[in-house]
């Protein structure tokens, strides 16, 4: 197994289902700190980054 084979298992991994609840779970746990650390100050900068980054990751 070469290196495109592994990224490109690692390309399919990121696209899956699996991989979009655990990074739906993570970046709600994130922004949940961030916005409780700043309280509040940044909500809108915390989700428009959250969501950024969801994109990014999982298959929605």
């Amino acid at each position: 197994m070469g290196i495109e084979d592994l990224t490109n298992q690692a390309k399919d991994f990121l696209k899956s289902e699996q991989a979009e609840g655990i990074s739906d779970k993570l970046l709600d746990g994130t922004a949940g700190l961030a916005n409780k650390v700043t309280g509040d100050k940044f909500a809108d900068h915390v989700e428009t980054a959250r969501d950024a980054a969801d994109g990014a990751v999982g298959n929605q």
